[in-house]
């Protein structure tokens, strides 16, 4: 036990510190004279302590323990996906909550961590071989688009896209042929530009088509950010304000508890989803220059432990929860300066939310995992196929 504590990253665990209380005090800030969420900050900071505690039993445990099983884990995860189909509750339009015995849990979430463990073992066991379309990104893709069309189904636009960017990561470092990687990334683009060209085009079309599919609220997103001038006032209602209340931040604020538009709840959801906002208008740029600051220097450790780390799966690991919180920081703050449709994602360790902060920070406590178990034994992993491994010497 004292020589795996020996091993953790104390700056890493330094950093996630300084997250929690910053997450707390900007909470605090968007909540404290709200009848109705006024215990947000409590409850954030039991969801903190119990966070902490996952970290480290994920810290001790060895990783590969999970990765031995995640075949079953993956199926477990979709069949909390299907589940939340049938008796889930919807929130903000999207059906993706369970309660369990009084505990809100968003198996969408969760999926996150289980897809990069699935994925990462599966590649693991190509040794460094060229990947092949059919043999190799075919299945890989069938095993994403899975879970992605579950979790579309169930309105949750923003979670569904994470799955995608944890696939393109995995497959980039996984040794895709450059051919491959060129034509996939053209086709992307292609299908981007022509998504947003037919958007615009037929506008009033794919309006009714979402009507009739109860879908409406798609376009209150998508509007305010490809045609702001055309959207409705409810449609803009959120990302304007929120652009409002990031610019009247300035350089370095309108002080703590002092931001005009936060504090007269002009700004929906800043406890949650929105609130970047919170620190940009309390705390200015300077504020959010520091934030980011935080996230650079997290993922920077992560990146260590990854180039570190002597065993194939690791690495995997790592980099598929480094494009899932890339992802997620940059949405967040994109959609409230104009960079990025407006989704639910969350920012990491900062927004209220228990579901994704346990995640998050089992994410955390699985890296230290790799960094910690994978300098005890020197022997490489060798994968023969999901859920069962055995282990070769090193050449």
């Amino acid at each position: 036990m004292i020589t795996k504590l020996k091993r953790i990253d104390w700056t890493l665990f330094t950093i996630l510190l300084i997250l929690m209380a910053t997450s707390l005090v900007v909470i605090y800030s968007a909540t404290h004279s709200s009848a109705k969420f006024g215990d947000s900050t409590s409850k954030m900071a039991m969801y903190y302590v119990l966070g902490f505690v996952v970290f480290f039993v994920m810290a001790f445990v060895d990783y590969r323990f999970w990765l031995k099983y995640s075949l079953y884990i993956y199926i477990v995860g979709l069949a909390l996906l299907l589940l939340v189909m049938v008796i889930g509750k919807t929130l903000n339009n999207a059906q993706g909550w369970l309660n369990l015995g009084g505990i809100s849990l968003q198996p969408a979430e969760l999926f996150k961590m289980v897809l990069i463990m699935f994925l990462s073992v599966l590649l693991a066991g190509k040794r460094k071989l060229k990947l092949g379309f059919w043999r190799d990104i075919t299945p890989l893709l069938g095993i994403t688009l899975i879970p992605f069309g579950l979790v579309m189904v169930q309105n949750d636009l923003g979670n569904a896209l994470s799955y995608l960017i944890i696939m393109m990561a995995l497959f980039w470092i996984g040794n895709m042929k450059y051919t491959q990687a060129a034509l996939i990334t053209l086709l992307a683009i292609t299908m981007v530009v022509v998504g947003i060209r037919s958007y615009v085009a037929y506008h009033d079309n794919i309006e009714t088509y979402l009507k009739n599919l109860n879908r409406e609220h798609w376009m209150e997103r998508i509007d305010p950010w490809l045609m702001p001038d055309e959207a409705t006032e409810k449609a803009i209602y959120h990302t304007r304000n929120a652009k409002l209340a990031i610019a009247s931040g300035g350089l370095s604020g309108e002080g703590y508890m002092q931001g005009s538009s936060v504090q007269a709840e002009r700004v929906p959801l800043t406890y949650s989803d929105s609130i970047f906002v919170v620190v940009a208008e309390e705390f200015g740029f300077v504020g959010a220059a520091v934030l980011l600051l935080l996230y650079f220097t997290l993922i920077h450790r992560l990146v260590l432990v990854s180039l570190e780390c002597r065993e194939r799966a690791g690495p995997y690991l790592i980099i598929g929860i480094v494009a899932m919180l890339l992802y997620q920081i940059f949405e967040n703050i994109g959609m409230f300066i104009g960079l990025m449709p407006l989704t639910g994602i969350t920012l990491p360790f900062i927004s209220f939310g228990g579901t994704s902060l346990l995640m998050n920070m089992a994410c955390m406590g699985l890296v230290m995992s790799i960094r910690v178990h994978s300098q005890v034994e020197t022997d490489e992993l060798t994968v023969e196929r999901p859920g069962r491994y055995t282990r070769s010497t090193a050449q």
